[in-house]
């Protein structure tokens, strides 16, 4: 197997420069974490208090965001990142930020770390996701829309519990047993929002809401779960392509892996949360903490490195590049 080739913190970076990069806090993971929730239950609430299709649009978008966002420091979680105890890592990462979007952080981190051990070889896990790039402007359409219409969500979190059901009562497996199978998988999920549905309906009663007759009972499906099926498919896709899409398969380059986009503050809030779009230098030194990765990159920049990294200056540009194929 060609493991992809890996670069040297030493080769970059003075003792001095690299030890508070690559330290891990005891607080800022979990700040992250309560940031997601705090923004999420913020949009959520600007909604509930001024409901109009302006409002819910914005908290689609900005919850879907921070859906990714929870996604992001579960990843870092995989990483060993968002703690320095390893329990209290694991279980942050897997409880906080992966049950509430139906991830797994132990799957995930077997998964995730061999897409970096491969990157971009013939052994990447991931490989499918950028390979067929560039493509053209009406299959990208295409996979956009079936990402905002919830087909992609269906497709990919749905149908897979659907088909192993359905397949277990074929080979004869009995219904309890299949269905105990579908049920672990979806456990931690349904534990979480079982428990943040409880929490809505409670506050439904406070009597503010209970004058104006607002209570929270549809609040889990149309701002937990419509994000959950149309924005978080559609940004996850724009974040893969942004990271993996027209970089060359068997890359010899670990400094061109992967790709570093420029992200303004909308970007940040609706597309590339927590300094996801530093993926470049995520690739170069993967135990770095997320929050670490800005000042990776300024650093970098300073020493003239950056020029020999795959970057680019914006979203669009990465998506008009991923569209450029001609029918």
């Amino acid at each position: 197997m060609a493991v992809a080739a890996r670069v040297k913190p030493a080769d970059f970076f003075t003792p001095e420069e690299w030890a508070p990069l690559a330290a891990r806090s005891r607080w800022m993971g979990l700040w992250l974490i309560a940031h997601a929730w705090l923004t999420i239950f913020a949009a959520g609430a600007l909604f509930v208090w001024l409901p109009n299709p302006l409002t819910y649009l914005l908290a689609v978008m900005v919850i879907g965001g921070r859906q990714l966002g929870l996604a992001i420091l579960m990843h870092d979680g995989a990483h060993g990142c968002l703690h320095p105890d390893q329990k209290v890592n694991d279980w942050i990462g897997n409880w906080l930020a992966g049950a509430p979007t139906n991830a797994d952080l132990p799957r995930y981190r077997n998964y995730h770390l061999q897409h970096h051990k491969f990157a971009q070889q013939a052994e990447d896990p991931d490989l499918g996701l950028s390979a067929p790039f560039p493509i053209t402007r009406v299959s990208l359409r295409r996979k956009m829309i079936r990402d905002l219409t919830g087909q992609t969500f269906y497709k990919q979190r749905i149908a897979p519990s659907i088909d192993a059901f359905v397949q277990g009562r074929k080979k004869g497996v009995p219904f309890g047993k299949t269905a105990r199978g579908v049920y672990q998988f979806w456990k931690p999920f349904l534990i979480f929002h079982g428990v943040l549905i409880a929490g809505l309906l409670l506050l439904g009663t406070t009597p503010w809401l209970a004058q104006h007759r607002m209570g929270l009972w549809w609040a889990w499906p149309a701002l937990w779960l419509v994000p959950m099926a149309t924005w978080y498919p559609l940004i996850t896709r724009l974040r893969n392509i942004a990271e993996h899409a027209c970089v060359g398969k068997d890359e010899p380059d670990p400094l061109r892996h992967a790709r570093t986009t420029t992200a303004g503050p909308i970007a940040r809030l609706v597309l590339a949360p927590y300094f996801v779009n530093y993926h470049c230098e995520h690739h170069m030194f993967m135990h770095v903490p997320c929050w670490n990765l800005p000042r990776v990159s300024r650093l970098l920049k300073q020493k003239g490195v950056t020029e020999r990294m795959l970057t680019a200056e914006s979203y669009g540009e990465v998506l008009k590049m991923a569209a450029g194929k001609t029918a």
